[in-house]
């Protein structure tokens, strides 16, 4: 355990990469324990398939062997926001760095838009063959572009700001370029960043891709590359490595803020350096000694670390007969310097298993010897039999590690890793494994498990990881419940679970169990979505409501206890008696929360804790109503009252109901109308409460109640007498009206500063109102108009009527007051009712996830901010890649589709003045010249995606010829007429390029911010009609007539 003082260092919380033979750092890791070299060997018809020269092929000296990367020419375009034609004119490092980032941040427990502090990014490419050999050449393509974006796409000035962008990370954004030492530098940089305090977090990588993939190379006595397809680190026969692609990112942070932050520690960076060899050596290219000696010495003191304590060094050993001795020679030279100590240091490569991957190698090997670290286990370093004779191990501090084996040491593992690049650019970090940390705290007995996707495809796939994740893990379920919570960014499509623990959740999502595990598809960053409160009134209240949030929920606690410390002056006990009675004391308790004077306090308690509690997790109302006594806690949180005043005037108003003369309710499901035409024969009872089109509540005098209902149930007319000691809302209560009205004019009051709505209008309350004493009488003894006050609810779009209190008879009213045009309304409860036997907070969980499903923001963070979480590795986000790949030009090209001018009609003015204009657009005086050289094929195109646009085809001519524009330009094909130019990828470059083809089609120039607002091919249709026009009837009729006729 870490003690306080000494949390120095840079920790590694997340890791991310994609390798030879590898898709994910869980394969990776099993094939370097294995000792799995992920080299391909190629025949020679899958090389003459994939288009190499076969004279090339032949020759003997050619090595049909590469380290490729699966899926090196796929992305999930949509998920990024690209189109399928920015998608596959893109490099594919960046794009592949993207995905790969997204995984890294996601792997470390994190999004960018919840965290608070700077999150930099500091990355290397390699050399771009795709644009060299696929795109460079197929000159129509670049031309049909532009170099802009041909640029933006290709050049690696933009890996490190894409990233930035995509991601959203405002930190520095920088491009790292070192050759093969480029990764280590960036996270060298990225450790430095977080030192100076430049940033909070920051990710650090590279990517290599090598472009063709299926391709071997010509073996060169002396050269690089291997002889044989392997690379034998430090071995006799060592003649050089296999270069391959693969991507490694790894996230890193201060070292004390990862422990505060609760963050999964991988390793920690004790010490970095970078530097250059300068001159003194022989080539531009070799390695230099002193270089090597001068960055490991600084890094080790940097680190304040002793060599002899260090005992795995990951090498950078590219094999090579000049390269391996001189390493080896600069590590001794470092060791022995301060220790006599004979093979005590495991060394290895990398390299061994997935060859030289160029400018991510060095970041590979880094997150080779973490894994290591996290694992306790020394994975071999392959094809290592006899040593370099220019290599002495027996007499150095170091020995080829050969075999899997426990990793083994009497203090902290520490470990270097060193990476060299062409030109001199040297960097080694030192690394230590992972302080022990506190274990998570205790947790609530339920837990709320929420995750979401971009698709209805991707929910299903991360469904199924995370099931399969929660089958395997020893992870506490409180702990993947918060990391999805806080550390995932949510999408539209949107599924959860409540759940007692990790076996019964994996279950529940195995089974898709329709009753726990819902779904819901939202609307991604449409905004906040708006939350009405409903609180409860009268009769609702019941022994031990909400007991469980008064025992496990700290906030809740705290403000049932402030309430009832309040309270016990002004009624003479202690409410919590009552509230939440010691076992065998539940039926007295009972009995007296029907008292009136004790059950109006208690609902009021309960109702405001748990809105207190509700706006602590984010969840804000934008309007509240009340029914009845429920609107006294409605206009306490609007600041009509203090929450003092509050209390007295709810104790009060039902000590003085409670000296009244006893009454009866009755709940009837007829209309107001229908209601109202019985009362003229009763005229004791009053209409109390409007609740639904066919739910009214009457009251007055037992005996009169009684004479209407045995009225009604004659004319069979559904009625249910309320549980309730007196007849509120009625002429019973109104001798204590001016007595209540002078109460309240004594206490201070002040306009609502939220918006709620009064049951004695229906409507929205108003300043005067509320601060108005006799109103507050009149809302003694009018009829609560509770239906009203929901309509004038609903009028707000997708709102949800949340009851807040116990049961579910608001929302029960709530549910028969149909919205007009409110589709999206939704309703639920935070407080199950009396004969629902499920736990209040598993209740109260499944509405907050409800919300959430809805679009609901909640705050995460404070929602767990009492206990003590750790963020843990959980799958992270599944892409849907797609093949996005253009061949090189001297293979077959794709179809792909540009249609020449079209017929587009005009208004009927036009027609009137110009009848020679009703003709072929192309025959138009503006319009571009017609004899145009066939349009070669250029790019394919890909289907058109799921829209909630329907899809209407291109009608004219005009259309689609416009249409045919847009597939060019964003690389989809069955264009709609009504489709959005931008949902489909457009930006505002594409869109540049689009007004240049309508230039050039129609001779009119259509301003940028023009096809902004005509979005659409049919909006663009008229757009450029229009324009047409108006340039025709700028002329004389004589001009136009023989500009017009001079085309025919």
């Amino acid at each position: 355990m870490y003690e306080e003082g000494t949390l120095d260092g840079i920790a590694i919380i997340g890791l991310a990469g994609r390798f030879p033979g590898a898709a994910d750092i869980g394969q990776f890791w099993q094939n370097l324990r294995d000792g799995v070299e992920s080299v391909t060997w190629l025949s020679e018809e899958e090389l003459l398939r994939a288009g190499r020269d076969p004279e090339l092929v032949q020759d003997p000296h050619y090595v049909k062997a590469a380290a490729m990367l699966d899926g090196a020419d796929r992305f999930d375009a949509a998920f990024f926001g690209y189109n399928p034609r920015e998608a596959e004119t893109m490099d594919p490092q960046q794009r592949l760095f993207l995905e790969t980032a997204w995984t890294a941040l996601e792997h470390a427990g994190y999004h960018s838009d919840a965290y608070d502090g700077l999150i930099s990014v500091f990355a290397g490419a390699g050399m771009n063959r795709y644009l060299l050999y696929n795109l460079a050449p197929n000159r129509e393509l670049v031309k049909a572009l532009g170099e802009a974006q041909m640029m933006i796409g290709n050049d690696k000035d933009f890996l490190a700001t894409r990233t930035a962008y995509k991601l959203n990370l405002k930190g520095a954004a920088v491009g790292v370029q070192t050759a093969c030492s480029s990764s280590l530098v960036a996270v060298h940089m990225a450790c430095q960043s977080l030192l100076s305090r430049e940033c909070d977090m920051a990710l650090a990588g590279g990517v290599t891709i090598a472009v063709p993939q299926e391709n071997g190379y010509l073996y060169h006595e002396g050269g690089i590359a291997s002889d044989d397809g392997h690379t034998r680190t430090f071995d006799a026969d060592a003649k050089g490595t296999v270069f391959g692609s693969g991507i490694g990112i790894v996230v890193v942070k201060r070292l004390e803020d990862a422990v505060a932050d609760g963050d999964t520690i991988y390793a920690v960076i004790k010490g970095s350096a970078i530097n250059n060899d300068g001159s003194q050596k022989v080539s531009y290219t070799a390695p230099s000694i002193e270089g090597q000696v001068g960055v490991i010495s600084e890094a080790l003191a940097i680190g304040g670390v002793e060599p002899e304590t260090v005992s795995y060094i990951e090498a950078h050993g590219t094999a090579t007969p000049l390269g391996d001795p001189i390493e080896i020679a600069s590590l001794n030279k470092v060791f022995q310097a301060a220790t006599d100590l004979r093979q005590f240091c495991a060394i290895g490569s990398v390299k061994t298993n997935v060859g030289h991957l160029d400018i991510a190698a060095g970041v590979t090997g880094l997150i080779k010897t973490t894994l290591a670290l996290q694992h306790k286990q020394l994975p071999p370093s392959l094809h290592f039999e006899k040593a370099n004779a220019a290599i002495d191990f027996e007499s150095s501090p170091f020995y080829v590690n050969t075999e899997l084996k426990e990793w083994k040491a009497d203090g902290p593992r520490r470990a270097g890793v060193s990476s060299f690049g062409f030109g001199g650019t040297n960097a080694h970090v030192v690394l230590e494994e992972a302080p022990e940390l506190e274990l998570s705290g205790l947790s609530r007995e339920w837990q709320l498990l929420v995750w979401s996707a971009k698709t209805d495809l991707a929910l299903e796939m991360a469904t199924e990881r995370l099931a399969a994740h929660l089958q395997e893990t020893e992870q506490e379920v409180a702990d993947v419940a918060y990391t999805l919570q806080v550390g995932r960014k949510a999408f539209a499509h949107r599924r959860m679970v409540v759940c007692e623990d990790g076996a019964e959740a994996a279950e529940l999502l195995l089974t898709r169990d329709p009753k726990r595990v819902l779904t819901s598809v939202g609307t991604e960053g449409a905004g906040k979505r708006p939350v009405a409160f409903l609180f409860s009134g009268t009769g609702s209240q019941y022994v031990n409501m909400a007991r469980d949030l008064y025992e496990t929920e700290p906030l809740f606690h705290e403000e049932v206890e402030a309430c009832c410390e309040l309270l016990a002056p002004l009624i003479g006990l202690d409410l919590r008696d009552l509230l939440y009675p010691e076992e065998g004391l539940e039926e007295h308790a009972s009995a007296e929360l029907r008292r009136t004077k004790y059950a109006q306090p208690a609902i009021f308690v309960v109702e405001y804790a748990l809105v207190k509690l509700l706006i602590e997790w984010g969840i804000t109302p934008s309007a509240m109503i009340g029914h009845s006594l429920g609107e006294y806690v409605a206009a306490c949180l609007a600041g009509v009252f203090s929450l003092e005043d509050a209390l007295e005037l709810v104790v009060k108003r039902a000590q003085l109901i409670e000296a009244l003369p006893q009454g009866d309710m009755l709940a009837v499901h007829l209309s107001e109308t229908a209601v109202l035409a019985h009362l003229t024969r009763h005229g004791a009872v009053a209409l109390a409460a409007v609740n639904g089109p066919e739910l009214c509540v009457v009251s007055g005098t037992s005996e009169a109640v009684a004479g209407l209902r045995q009225e009604l149930e004659a004319a069979d007319v559904v009625c249910k007498r309320v549980h309730t000691t007196h007849a509120f809302h009625s002429v019973m209560v109104e001798p204590i009206m001016d007595q209540f009205a002078a109460l309240v004019s004594s206490l201070e009051r002040k306009a609502p500063e939220l918006p709620y709505v009064s049951n004695v209008t229906g409507t929205w309350i108003t300043a005067e109102e509320a601060c108005d004493p006799q109103y507050w009488a009149r809302h003694l003894r009018e009829t609560v108009r509770f239906a009203d006050g929901v309509q004038a609810l609903n009028q707000e779009p997708d709102v949800i009527l949340l009851e807040v209190g116990p049961g579910k008879a608001l929302a029960s009213f709530a549910l028969a007051v149909k919205p007009e045009h409110n589709p999206g309304r939704t309703v639920l409860t935070t407080i199950r009712h009396v004969q629902d036997r499920q736990s209040d907070i598993a209740f109260l969980l499944n509405a907050l996830g409800r919300m959430w499903l809805l679009g609901a923001d909640v705050d995460w963070r404070s929602f767990s901010a009492d206990e003590s979480r750790r963020r843990v590795p959980l799958p992270t986000y599944p892409f849907e890649s797609k093949r996005y790949w253009i061949d090189p030009p001297e293979q077959a090209y794709a179809s792909a589709w540009r249609p020449a001018a079209r017929r587009v009609p005009l208004n009927r003015a036009a027609r009137a003045k110009h009848p020679q204009s009703e003709r072929s657009l192309s025959q138009l005086p503006l319009q571009a010249q017609t004899k145009q050289q066939p349009h070669r094929p250029v790019l394919a195109a890909h289907p058109r995606p799921n829209l909630l646009t329907p899809y209407v085809a291109p009608g004219n001519h005009a259309e689609r010829t416009i249409a045919g524009f847009w597939q060019e330009l964003l690389g989809i094909e069955g264009i709609g007429i009504h489709d959005d130019f931008f949902e489909l990828g457009g930006n505002s470059l594409t869109a540049t390029k689009l007004a240049a083809r309508l230039r050039g089609a129609y001779r009119v120039d259509v301003p940028l911010r023009v096809i902004f607002e005509a979005g659409t091919v049919h909006d663009q249709t008229y757009l450029v009609e229009d324009l047409l026009i108006d340039q025709l009837e700028a002329m004389d009729d004589e001009r136009a007539r023989s500009l017009s006729v001079s085309r025919e």
